[in-house]
């Protein structure tokens, strides 16, 4: 069932993304010269994108109804050509299924929020018409990679997007620290570009094609290039497929947050608090976990594993370093690393639908809680919790708003990181049940996560919102925010509420509405890559799981919800005495377990050190040594130069003296005067008589 023209459908699709990157050229050029300088032109354009995206979500996602929906520009003859190498053709087009817009409605619906926001946040900042224009320009980064038709395009929009981020972290670049966070995000994410690149030319090389629908056909048929026509052998198909997939991961690693490139995460908060937002919720690291989506049929087992390996470490990690932040954004940060690798572990244990689910349910309760932070910090004048507290009553909207948020965010029941959240821990139970020993892991770090969600969430609220104020200054001038900050918050906290709503308060797998909309791909079964859950008994645990992860979980957020209550509201319990008693452990976690005194003073220092070491052989050796063959080529050429000046030049010049000096002396006898050659002769005649004369005698 189609609902619309090819050519009007691709026409709303390249609105949704180009509109926004028209917004972001007309703030830049002339945004100062607008009245309230852009603000409105760049909220109407992603309020365009958004309508646009809402009534595709609606024509597709409820009329359409169909969970294998999808759409390319190829299939209608309307993808553009762009490139020839050799006998590869690259076409630029446009690919949509269910996944995607859902993606570009969640996208735009939160990143207009953020936009209503940042009117009232950014208010009065000399650089406000710029900072619209770079919203507006991150947006279309992020919607054109949602809607590429393949890889390369897909990267391309991927490496926008990492130049948006750059662009916003060190907005204010006026300021010490928000350019070097900037530039250590953008640095560390090329790390894993580099690896991504490697990846998909590694799918080249496999397929010889990058378009995601031929590629997975002919993943599907065994399709692969002959290892004769390949730049490389000596490797199978499934290893040189496995270690293509895990460096397409490494992309996400970076982009996504992922340990150990998750160092940059945390220093984005030098950004403005919309920025934040937009990041953490909606671009950036959703791009990450969107693109392990995408390509999700690509991944072998051993990928997959892998995937849930570094999910599962980084969600525990994230967590841990929530639980000793004493800045806002700094917590809420290392709790969107642990969600995301809530995600990563869940795609990586088979749960397809569970990831994804999160990603978007996460979108609307992480962006309603930046915020919210930023509705504080707007408040208070600070980021540090320490100077909070008693905020309640003076900011009850921001208060009311925050704390459905973090109901959510904790997975309380009925309300939308409930469902996605569940189905990840279950489907991570299941893999434990099903495979043993380490695939436990995944399940384990997943509990113990959840537990300290709620603990670090609840702990920022009760010390930001409860108690008594504990700067008294600061608390004198706190008041609510404007309407303009308040209404978005309270439209992101409705999607918490009902972003996963459903008709049964205890959802099993098949009742959630997003595994009725989005289809959880085909593995890459038909090349003899069998996913070994794709079997009866992998659907027999997972329905055995299902009930027992639920109660884990609940126990799990009671358990954090009570401790931080006892810590940090009811003061039953001593947090500096529990601190004092785990003062190492503290003390790793707090340091953010030294990963960045690594970086810097192992592999940064490292490689200074090699740099200058190769600057210095340079220098030494290679300068040394051409430096030596210009000496000597110069003491040859003035050798040359002698030889040429005092020999050969000396020679001609000699023969040009004798000849002047012969001619001269001729001249006196070769004068044309007949006279004087019979003078001359009679003067020979006589020399010669005389000479003959003499003789004789």
């Amino acid at each position: 069932m189609e609902l619309f023209e090819p050519t009007t459908l691709l026409g709303m699709v390249l609105a949704i993304v180009l509109v926004p990157l028209g917004g972001a050229l007309v703030q830049i050029f002339f945004g100062r010269k607008l009245p309230r300088r852009g603000d409105w032109l760049a909220t109407a354009c992603i309020l365009t994108s958004a309508s646009l995206a809402v009534t595709l979500f609606w024509r597709v996602i409820v009329q359409i109804d169909d969970p294998n929906w999808s759409w390319s520009s190829a299939d209608h003859g309307l993808s553009w050509h762009w490139l020839n190498v050799g006998e590869f053709q690259l076409t630029a087009g446009v690919y949509l299924d269910n996944l995607a817009v859902i993606m570009l409605a969640m996208v735009t619906i939160i990143a207009s929020c953020i936009f209503f926001f940042s009117q009232g946040y950014m208010h009065g900042d000399r650089y406000y018409s710029r900072f619209f224009a770079y919203l507006c320009y991150f947006c279309f980064a992020m919607l054109g990679l949602v809607v590429a038709d393949n890889i390369l395009f897909l990267f391309m929009f991927w490496e926008l997007v990492g130049v948006g981020s750059y662009l916003l972290i060190g907005f204010f670049f006026y300021e010490e620290d928000p350019p070097k966070c900037a530039l250590k995000a953008f640095m560390t994410n090329r790390v894993g570009d580099v690896l991504f690149m490697l990846g998909f030319v590694l799918a080249w090389q496999l397929f010889g094609t990058l378009n995601y629908t031929e590629l997975f056909e002919r993943l599907a048929a065994g399709a692969f290039v002959p290892i004769e026509d390949r730049a490389f052998s000596g490797l199978d198909n499934h290893t040189i497929l496995t270690l293509s997939g895990i460096l397409i991961f490494c992309g996400a690693i970076s982009k996504s947050a992922q340990v150990p490139l998750h160092v940059w995460l945390p220093d984005a908060m030098a950004g403005p608090t919309p920025v934040s937002a937009l990041i953490h919720a909606a671009t950036m690291v959703a791009a990450g976990v969107f693109m392990v989506g995408r390509m999700y049929p690509y991944f072998t087992p051993e990928a997959l594993g892998f995937i849930a390996g570094i999910g599962a470490i980084t969600a525990l990690v994230g967590a841990t370093m929530g639980l000793v932040m004493y800045d806002i954004k700094k917590v809420l940060a290392y709790s969107t690393m642990s969600q995301l690798g809530y995600m990563m572990l869940g795609l990586g244990v088979g749960g397809y639908i569970a990831g994804l689910f999160h990603l978007i349910t996460h979108a609307f309760f992480k962006a309603c809680l930046f915020l919210g932070s930023g509705s504080v910090i707007h408040a208070v004048h600070s980021q540090d919790m320490r100077d909070m507290g008693g905020l309640k009553k003076k900011m009850p909207f921001t208060y009311g708003t925050f704390l459905i948020a973090t109901l959510a965010l904790s997975g309380v029941p009925m309300l939308a990181g409930y469902y996605s959240k569940d189905q990840i821990i279950a489907t991570a139970l299941a893999w434990g049940l099903e495979y043993g020993t380490a695939a436990w892991i995944p399940f384990l770090f997943g509990a113990v996560g959840a537990f300290m969600t709620t603990f670090y969430m609840f702990r920022l609220v009760f010390m930001t919102f409860h108690g008594t104020p504990r700067n008294a200054e600061k608390f004198a001038h706190a008041h609510e925010s404007p309407a303009v900050m308040t209404i978005p918050l309270m439209v992101l906290a409705t999607f918490a509420i009902f972003a996963g709503v459903t008709l049964h308060p205890l959802p099993a797998t098949e009742e959630l509405w997003f595994n009725e909309i989005v289809q959880q791909p085909a593995s890459a079964a038909a090349s003899g890559l069998h996913l070994a859950h794709d079997t009866l008994a992998w659907h027999d645990a997972l329905h055995t799981a299902h009930y027992p992860a639920l109660i884990v979980s609940l126990i799990a957020i009671a358990l954090g919800f009570f401790m931080a209550r006892a810590f940090y509201l009811k003061k039953s319990a001593d947090a500096e005495a529990w601190k004092k008693r785990f003062g190492p452990v503290h003390t790793l976690v707090a340091n953010k377990y030294y990963f960045d005194e690594v970086y810097n003073d192992g592999l940064i220092a490292g490689l200074h050190k090699l740099n200058h070491g190769l600057a210095r052989f340079d220098r030494g050796v290679i300068d040394g040594a051409v430096n030596s063959v210009g000496l000597l080529t110069r003491f040859v050429a003035f050798v040359a130069g002698l030889f040429d000046k005092y020999v050969i030049d000396g020679l001609v010049n000699f023969w040009r003296w004798f000849v002047q000096t012969a001619s001269a002396v001729f001249r006196v006898v070769q004068t044309g005067n007949a006279r004087d050659y019979l003078t001359w002769t009679l003067v020979g005649v006589l020399i010669l008589a005389a000479y003959l004369a003499n003789g004789t005698n």
